[in-house]
């Protein structure tokens, strides 16, 4: 079977009197209907990734992530799409969730493991599959060189030129990718990547080993809520309010923070006015899931 996935992501203006005030125009790219579960930067990242496992003849994917993981879950959906086996590594002690039951629905198998083990990823697939010729590793958030070329492709469906894009950044290969994909058609953009860590800055080097030329990009380091998987009221009243306001669901884990930080730096006059600013919907709405006690 092909690794094909028709791609629809269109881009939609997001309206807000903010934004009237300030002079500017902001867009939305809804990477988030690519797939129902394969969606935004996952579909992305696996296209290239399973399209090398199909020419080396693997059948077992391979690959890792928290309890609540997306990548998890769109790793299993496009196995069971696309014809694959999958096993899925996850960090801790068993649990059940919805994101796992449907990472199980899919056909995944999954493996609970400590988490001093989880952390030598290369180890734990030798350990469990060094005898499996059909097994195939993909690194946890699906980071690779083949996913940066993945998320390059995003650049060719824009419908005009953009001043700012702005991606949420986790494994730092989304960002890598764009910011390729800028480079290599020659866009005057200037990128924003929006780490979801606390402590953001090592995300830089992250990005950096993904980029086939050096590129100046920014980081804003001030928009994490706490840290990876971590939220605060004012970032779930934020969630209310924009998805009450659009009708675009989003999530606390990556997209929010990144729409969050569009808005206050709208608000503290960070952009020239006339200038328009497209922000990436990395898709991931499932991660809602894992969060449904914090609304």
């Amino acid at each position: 079977m092909d690794i094909q996935l028709d791609i629809y992501s269109p881009v939609q203006k997001i309206q807000h009197q903010l934004f009237t005030e300030k002079g500017i125009e902001v867009f939305i790219k809804r990477d988030d209907m690519i797939h129902p579960i394969i969606s935004g930067n996952k579909w992305r990242k696996l296209k290239y990734v399973l399209q090398d496992a199909r020419l080396a003849n693997k059948q077992h994917l391979v690959t890792f992530g928290g309890a609540f993981s997306n990548h998890l879950l769109a790793t299993a959906a496009a196995a069971a799409k696309f014809g694959f086996k999958s096993t899925g590594f996850v960090r801790g002690e068993e649990v059940q969730n919805d994101t796992l039951f449907l990472c199980r629905l899919h056909g995944m198998h999954l493996i609970f493991v400590d988490r001093d083990s989880y952390r030598n990823k290369p180890a734990l697939f030798e350990r469990y599959f060094s005898h499996d010729g059909d097994a195939y590793f993909i690194d946890e958030g699906g980071a690779s060189t083949l996913a940066a070329k993945g998320c390059s492709e995003l650049v060719i469906e824009l419908p005009q030129r953009y001043d700012h894009i702005f991606c949420a950044c986790g494994t730092g290969t989304t960002a890598a990718g764009i910011i390729n994909g800028l480079v290599g058609h020659e866009l005057e953009t200037e990128f924003n990547a929006i780490p979801v860590f606390k402590n953001g800055d090592f995300m830089r080097a992250d990005i950096d080993k993904y980029l086939i030329n050096s590129a100046i990009y920014t980081l804003h380091t001030d928009y994490h809520f706490g840290g990876y998987g971590k939220t605060t009221q004012q970032l779930i009243d934020f969630i209310k309010q924009f998805v009450d306001g659009t009708g675009i669901l989003i999530e606390p884990v990556y997209t929010a923070k990144m729409l969050y930080a569009i808005y206050d730096l709208a608000r503290k006059d960070h952009f020239t006015p006339g200038s328009s600013i497209l922000a990436i919907h990395s898709g991931g709405i499932w991660g809602l899931l894992g969060m449904k006690g914090k609304f």
